[in-house]
């Protein structure tokens, strides 16, 4: 095992063969999602978190096969003697994320200390409270729905993709303070999947987690007195949200290479809507002529990379959640859709003097907010080129 870091007096942080684990040298009180040991408890020597698989498993055997799902108590045995951890004393949490891409942070203020190791993968299991679930568990078995009419039309998800936090806190908290410390770090992890865009799997919506998502909240207990707050009002909430936000930024990076850079491009933005670059380009082609439909797609990464056209991209999005959440009335929601593709038509053709011959073209779209995305994306990317001063220089096909 390797000592990574000593967060505080009690505590030190330890990684091995696919797994990362907090080793209490004083007692603390952990409260954890845990299937073995879980719940609120106290006399635990480890909070422990698994590689149990990789993201995608072989075609033979899928996540089903794994051990962690079949039998979670012969698994957490397993896992932890080998790792010479008391099976007894050890909270264990499990994921297909890389234990060597997993994020720190530790926040301070006065004598108080929140460390934070998270690890995470969001690609395809992200999903919205309150997404059609696809499984009813009854008599200790999980029964998979049959019926999936009620599911979105979202592309289908294989469901791997797990974030996992683990969070130390350097003074005693009363049960309430923990509930509410997982509650806290539970907001802060939806915040950085709010500012990177990340998309439901199963809905149009954005992600607030992932189906599997796993924590755990560990106190020392220091012998002074608990804290009973960790709410956004006192400076504990505070330090728990600021350090679940920077380690969980830092494992979404390294784990999927998440950054703000990955998500200024068109298709990244879309792909809640079904419309990864495949699909945006497959609906993109009947709305453009042939030769200008094969020029769009030699050059896709700069044409929806260009940071106008996804700056008026995120607008319209934006504008789009608020019909579909009932903030703009449906009355006049087309007139205001119409708008804003006008503007992502100027911006993708840079020739925003154009923009009442757009709000024409694109009129006869307004009824339905996803063709009157694509025509505009295809206004825009043809308007750009095919005028006088484009075929003056000769380089527009057809």
């Amino acid at each position: 095992m390797i000592e990574v870091i000593k967060p505080y007096e009690g505590l030190v942080i330890k990684r091995g063969e696919r797994i990362l684990f907090g080793e209490f040298l004083k007692p603390h009180t952990v409260i954890s999602t845990c299937r073995v040991n879980g719940g609120l408890r106290s006399g635990l020597r480890f909070v422990a978190n698994h590689q149990a698989c990789e993201p995608k498993p072989h075609p033979e055997c899928g996540h089903g096969a794994c051990l962690a799902s079949r039998e979670p108590k012969r698994y957490h045995r397993l896992i932890c003697e080998y790792h010479g951890l008391s099976p007894e004393e050890t909270a264990l949490l499990g994921t297909a994320a890389n234990m060597a891409l997993a994020g720190f942070a530790r926040k301070t203020f006065r004598g108080l200390t929140v460390f934070c190791a998270a690890t995470a993968g969001v690609e395809t299991n992200a999903g919205r409270a309150g997404d059609p679930a696809s499984f009813y568990e009854e008599d200790g078995r999980f029964i998979k729905i049959s019926d999936e009419s009620s599911l979105n039309k979202a592309p289908a998800c294989d469901r791997r993709g797990t974030i996992v936090l683990m969070v130390f806190v350097n003074h005693a908290l009363t049960p309430g303070a923990l509930v509410r410390a997982v509650k806290m770090a539970t907001e802060a992890k939806v915040t950085v999947l709010e500012e990177l865009h990340v998309p439901s799997r199963y809905s149009c919506g954005r992600a607030t987690g992932t189906g599997t998502d796993q924590i755990a909240v560990a106190a020392l207990e220091s012998g002074r007195r608990p804290l009973s707050g960790a709410g956004k009002h006192v400076k504990l909430g505070e330090l728990i949200a600021l350090s679940v936000r920077e380690a969980l930024f830092q494992a979404l990076a390294l784990q999927n290479k998440l950054t703000p850079d990955l998500i200024r491009y068109a298709p990244r933005l879309l792909e809640r809507y079904g419309l990864n670059e495949e699909a945006l380009l497959a609906a993109l082609k009947d709305y453009l002529p042939s030769p200008v439909y094969e020029w769009l797609v030699r050059n896709v990464r700069p044409v929806f990379g260009d940071l106008g056209l996804v700056s008026h991209l995120m607008a319209y999005l934006h504008l789009w959640d608020q019909v579909c959440y009932g903030v703009i009335p449906s009355e006049i929601a087309g007139e205001v859709l119409l708008d804003q593709a006008a503007l992502i038509a100027c911006a993708l053709s840079q020739r925003r003097g154009d923009f009442g011959r757009y709000l024409k073209e694109l009129a006869q779209h307004k009824a339905d907010p996803k063709k009157l995305l694509l025509a505009a994306l295809a206004l825009g990317f043809t308007a750009k080129w095919h005028h006088p001063l484009g075929q003056a220089v000769g380089v527009i096909p057809g």
